[in-house]
């Protein structure tokens, strides 16, 4: 059983981290699983997993992955494997095309990662997308609101199957925290610190939580982990709001766990989600997290964690203020998100996909 995974990049998002956490798990289980990405830039993640020779990675070079001429490329790769395992638009589309051209008989998968977007809501997308999503074997949705969407979106129904993201759990749950003085030189015991690690793109809203530090005393302070073309509208925000010596700002980087396990507090403040990895990999640190009130990461986090309205920043400070105020309640809260995250290991989830390729 061959099998490759095919997306736009390793540039970073949640798909992306999930791939880079997985495809070293398939060849632990003895499983051959390869990579192909449109645009192989050297990104942090594409660095980190080359770096483990864990799988053959295969680049298009791609600037864009709009360019239609990916098809072509990917038409005698296909031709190698038994089933491609496809990840994001429009890659989605690409390999469909590619395999319709080709004749090949090769087995495809799908996996959805986001409950909204342009497509989901846009009418032209509502009739062209069925077309694509039923050229696969099988979709994955990986929350039970991502299923929903999908079988609404497209009238897909045994097609789509659940299976839950999952983290690397020990990792997070045992890993050394980054020491808070490389980041805040000059901090005392009184700081607070609240992270958010999200792309910098319209959905992640890090701006409320930028915000929220105006209703925040001093010592609460902010990090965000992540990169994207947002990334310096938040930047002027923070200079306009006098708080750049509250923020900082990390780009993308490799060593989430230490940081998670640094701050206090895991923030979420997304408009929408299909899982929130993020969220997870909080709780597997042992950190309350709080989240905005929204499909598929209510899921997650409510009964364990926290939750706000979309967009609240008052409303985000109130519920920080709180587990900073009242030791007893942050030890709670951080022991229900701990438990909560036992239910995501990345094992489990592995093992499910491969359970699904072979009954394919």
């Amino acid at each position: 059983m061959r099998i490759v995974h095919i997306i736009n990049s390793l540039e970073s998002g949640g798909a992306e981290k999930l791939l880079l956490d997985t495809l070293p798990l398939y060849k632990k289980k003895k499983v051959t699983v390869d990579l192909l990405v449109l645009n192989g830039f050297n990104y942090p993640f594409m660095k980190a997993l080359r770096s483990l020779n864990c799988c053959s990675i295969y680049s298009l070079n791609f600037g864009s992955a709009y360019n239609p001429l990916a098809i072509l490329k990917i038409i005698p790769l296909l031709k190698k494997y038994d089933i491609a395992h496809v990840h994001l638009f429009p890659t989605q589309y690409w390999v469909v095309i590619a395999k319709l051209l080709s004749g090949s008989k090769i087995k495809l998968v799908y996996t959805e990662h986001s409950t909204s977007g342009r497509r989901i809501n846009s009418r032209f997308f509502q009739r062209l997308d069925p077309y694509f999503y039923k050229r696969y074997n099988k979709i994955i949705a990986i929350s039970e609101a991502v299923a929903t969407v999908i079988q609404k979106h497209t009238g897909l129904g045994h097609a789509v199957e659940l299976i839950p993201n999952g983290v690397l759990l020990e990792t997070f749950r045992n890993s050394k925290p980054t020491h808070r003085s490389t980041l805040f030189p000059g901090s005392d015991s009184s700081l607070k610190t609240i992270i958010q690690i999200a792309s910098f793109k319209e959905p992640k809203d890090q701006k409320t939580v930028i915000r929220s530090l105006l209703y925040l005393p001093t010592e609460v302070q902010l990090v965000l982990v992540g990169d994207g073309e947002l990334k310096n509208d938040c930047i002027n925000l923070v200079n306009e709001l006098k708080l750049s010596q509250r923020v900082v700002f990390l780009g993308i980087r490799l060593d989430v766990p230490e940081l998670i396990k640094m701050a206090d507090i895991v923030i979420i403040s997304s408009k929408y989600e299909g899982f929130s990895l993020a969220a997870v990999e909080g709780m597997a640190a042992g950190k309350p997290v709080i989240a905005t009130n929204v499909a598929a990461v209510n899921t997650l986090v409510d009964g364990a964690g926290i939750l706000f309205k979309e967009g609240d920043a008052e409303q985000l400070a109130a519920e920080v203020i709180k587990l900073v105020d009242n030791e007893m309640y942050y030890q709670a809260i951080a022991k229900k998100c701990s438990l909560r995250a036992k239910q995501y290991d990345i094992d489990s989830m592995v093992d499910k996909q491969i359970e699904l390729y072979k009954k394919l």
